[in-house]
């Protein structure tokens, strides 16, 4: 069997990829246990994945997360998903290193997770937190827009939703109760 070699946009071969970005795509592919329409890319908690040689016959990774926040539960599942995908693609060595620092922030969440969030019903997080906010203006809260109507007539129920990235809000015009991500 044939198999092309994929194009770049303007129709020229593209580049071969490397081990790192085939192992970055395979990591890429775990999903949060708590939200599993989010890759752990999504979220923005996958931060490194590194192909090394620990002296075996094949190369061992790496693979660096950051959590939602110190102490989430879900990072256990996370390491556990991360070390099955691997060890299915013959990786025998894997390592998952947690990492702290810089901590986790809701601005490393790509666009195409907050919209993976939407749709699955959670409202996404709105602006940025406040590692990018710099002096100036005081800021001001927006309402957050309900996931099922689109409305902002919204009302926060509890800080705390389901898990404590959530708060819980309510809808006063649909009604219906919504968990938001919080920006962190």
């Amino acid at each position: 069997m044939y198999v092309s070699h994929p194009t770049a946009a303007d129709g020229r071969a593209a580049a071969p990829r490397t081990p790192e970005q085939k192992a970055w795509e395979l990591a890429a592919t775990v999903c949060d246990p708590e939200i599993p329409v989010l890759t752990i890319e999504d979220l923005g908690i996958l931060r490194n994945v590194r192909i090394y040689d620990d002296g075996g016959m094949v190369p061992a990774v790496q693979v660096t997360i950051t959590p939602t926040y110190s102490g989430c539960p879900a990072m256990d599942a996370i390491r556990d998903d991360l070390t099955a995908a691997f060890k299915r693609e013959g990786y025998p060595s894997v390592n998952v290193e947690m990492v702290l620092s810089p901590a986790w922030s809701t601005d490393w969440m790509s666009e195409a997770g907050k919209a993976k969030l939407q749709e699955y019903g959670i409202a996404p997080p709105s602006g940025h937190s406040a590692a990018l906010r710099h002096a100036g203006p005081v800021r001001l809260s927006l309402a957050v827009k309900c996931p099922q109507c689109s409305s902002l007539n919204t009302k926060e129920l509890t800080r705390f939703g389901s898990t404590s990235c959530k708060a819980l809000y309510v809808c006063q015009d649909c009604k219906e109760p919504f968990d938001y991500f919080k920006v962190i």
